[in-house]
């Protein structure tokens, strides 16, 4: 799109297939990675809790990361116009702009409220660069920024980053951001990785971690949350897998980018869990779960242990590079749906978004923004993920998701396609959904 409203230009998209991925691969790995996977896996048996959790990654893959990519590739537009395409197959030309409006919702309000966490990730860097994180104590930081009104300034620059970032767009911005931030996410992490290693006690957080307690798989609660934990990994709300694919060409194999997203998003969940926790039991604190794990438990630790600054420093910039590249994902399905609804330009698109994401957002800083984040994650996110699913495997015509599946993929399809996605994972989309309003959250 151009900056002038209404003069449309050719659709911007990915340059190739690696920068897809790469960009994907940023969308899934979050903060749901970084302090929730590792809480889990010790909550639920250990290694134990691996097998459910890496069984729902493939099936999940080979399922609905697929659909999502697909989706939005065969209709070429992201959620809003997908769904309304998508019905209008069926004759049903006045349902699906009003269904894709849900994702679209979904997608802008979980960013919203994430970006205040982004600047509490800015905050905390900061922090650590100047030498406060491990002079001031980690009780008396958090509490005074996850106030109302508490962190205004950083929650500003974390949406102007991320914002000024997107408005280059896809090639130039969205792709070249992820080349850059992915890979150095993951050799940060890997060098922390290595550094907890080295503490004295961490091997107890290894156990913790990994020692299997196969009574675990008896629980049913361990694979609801093994479950919503691959299924909320994998970004599948129908929304910014959506969009994202709606930016690739037609030539590259969606199936083997399914793979390589899938298998990258879980090794960065399994480094975060080698990173976080064998840092907590070196130091014999609890590894709860959510934002006490960041920003009290660790910058506790980071206190304590020497060259604790410069662990800081590595440790938030990496956070940070996780944060901003999933919260790019999560704004561009409500920029895209402007440009492509209205034909606003680019810059208008990321302004509007901006101004009320940051206008509602500064009243979710402190007491609501927990209660907003369940609300949407629990109702409006996995309800997505459902009418994605069923859109695609079931209201579009017969034969049509595989008919675009097999686009730029030489090995033809197997006959597992269909029962996998049309039965499995749409069952598997819709019970997360139930198991989420029954446990209260299960990503």
């Amino acid at each position: 799109m151009s900056d002038k409203d209404g003069d449309v230009e050719k659709r911007d998209s990915f340059t190739g297939k690696f920068g897809f991925i790469l960009a994907c691969i940023g969308s899934a790995v979050g903060m749901g990675n970084i302090w929730m996977f590792p809480y889990r896996v010790g909550e639920f048996g250990g290694a134990a809790f691996l097998v459910p959790y890496i069984i729902f990654v493939i099936l999940l893959g080979f399922s609905g990361v697929i659909g999502e990519m697909t989706f939005g590739r065969a209709m070429e537009t992201g959620p809003l116009g997908a769904f309304e395409k998508a019905f209008n197959q069926r004759g049903w030309n006045k349902v699906g702009k009003y269904i894709g409006l849900i994702p679209v919702f979904g997608s802008f309000a979980i960013a919203t409220g994430y970006a205040v966490v982004i600047g509490w990730i800015l905050k905390y860097l900061f922090l650590s660069l100047s030498g406060e994180i491990v002079r001031a104590g980690a009780d008396g930081i958090f509490p005074k920024i996850a106030i109302n009104f508490g962190s205004i300034p950083w929650h500003i620059f974390g949406l102007i980053l991320t914002f000024f970032l997107m408005e280059f767009g896809i090639a130039k911005g969205i792709e070249r951001v992820n080349k850059v931030l992915m890979p150095l996410f993951f050799l940060l992490f890997i060098f922390l990785a290595f550094k907890v290693y080295l503490l004295p006690n961490s091997g107890k957080g290894y156990e913790y971690l990994f020692k299997p307690d196969w009574k675990a798989l008896v629980n049913m609660k361990t694979w609801a949350f093994a479950l919503g934990q691959a299924f909320f990994s994998l970004s599948l709300a129908g929304s910014g897998t959506v969009v994202y694919g709606s930016y690739l060409s037609k030539k590259e194999d969606i199936i083997s980018s399914a793979i390589y997203v899938s298998v990258f998003d879980t090794f960065a969940a399994l480094l975060a869990g080698v990173v976080v926790i064998p840092a907590v039991f070196a130091y014999s604190l609890s590894p709860g779960a959510g934002p006490g794990l960041m920003f009290i438990t660790l910058p506790k630790i980071f206190e304590n242990m020497p060259g604790g600054r410069g662990f800081a420093i590595i440790f938030f910039i990496a956070v940070l590079f996780a944060g901003v590249t999933s919260l790019m994902n999560l704004y561009e399905t409500p920029v895209e749906a402007l440009q492509n609804r209205f034909k606003f330009s680019r810059k208008k698109s990321i302004s509007i978004v901006a101004i009320l994401s940051f206008a509602i957002g500064i009243f979710l800083e402190g007491d609501m923004l927990s209660t907003w984040m369940d609300f949407i994650s629990i109702y409006i996110i996995p309800l997505g993920a459902v009418l994605a699913a069923i859109t695609i495997y079931w209201i579009c015509k017969k034969g049509f998701a595989r008919e675009q599946l097999q686009l730029g993929r030489e090995k033809k399809i197997g006959k597992w396609f269909e029962p996998l996605t049309k039965y499995v994972f749409c069952g598997i989309a819709i019970a997360v959904y139930i198991l989420g309003i029954l446990y209260g959250g299960v990503g």
